[in-house]
């Protein structure tokens, strides 16, 4: 990510970095942000341009993430980032 205050009016606020794994690989994202919006974070140009609603509607940013009873599929638009966070497949559109 580039400079952060550039950018630091796209993102909710936050103070710290937290860990996630996306398909097998760690990233480090900002707390208390939507998912879409942390994978912006990591790839500014391609979420920016991507082809996204950012309000649910056409579920292009769906994810699966591990639970304790398998996968559960979730818009990330739609759902907060969480320390730990495996997300074990992803929406063809989202590039990271």
């Amino acid at each position: 990510m580039q400079d952060l205050e550039n950018y630091k009016d796209i993102f909710a606020p936050f103070e710290k970095l937290v860990e996630i794994e996306i398909c097998g690989e760690k990233y480090e994202v900002p707390e208390n942000n939507e998912l879409l919006r942390c994978f912006q974070f990591l790839n500014l140009e391609m979420i920016s341009m991507g082809d996204f609603c950012w309000n649910g509607s056409c579920a292009n940013c769906q994810v699966w993430v591990k639970t304790e009873n398998g996968e559960k599929p979730a818009l990330s638009c739609r759902t907060k980032v969480v320390e730990n966070m495996q997300i074990v497949r992803k929406a063809e559109e989202i590039k990271i």
